[in-house]
């Protein structure tokens, strides 16, 4: 789908952006995309929150492992939007009340 995200960027305020914890190759891969979608002019009033899904799993990476593997706080530093992440199971629903609680906030603060 990535080819085509630039086709729903009007009107965005908020970004919720997944990335699978448990797999190194597919964080890497999430990480172009990601880097893709903050470059755009189109989104850079957008607030942006990184959601590392799959923690439920026992192949979950530990949080500054994967900082240290996209180089987030490189990432964050060098954007020019708001990001925030939050570690969720979206099968367990852990850590979906406090995504709903972002959102609302961060809704608020745009309005």
């Amino acid at each position: 789908m990535g080819p085509i995200w630039s086709s729903y960027y009007g009107n965005c305020r908020c970004l919720l952006f997944m990335m699978d914890a448990s797999d190194p190759t597919q964080l890497s891969a999430s990480c172009v995309q990601l880097l893709g979608l903050l470059s755009s002019e189109q989104l850079a009033e957008a607030s942006v929150l990184i959601l590392f899904n799959k923690i439920d799993l026992p192949c979950y990476m530990a949080m500054e492992e994967i900082k240290s593997l996209i180089r987030l706080p490189d990432i964050i530093a060098c954007a020019k939007q708001n990001i925030t992440t939050a570690e969720i199971s979206a099968r367990e629903g852990t850590g979906l009340a406090e995504v709903l609680a972002w959102l609302q906030a961060t809704h608020r603060a745009k309005g």
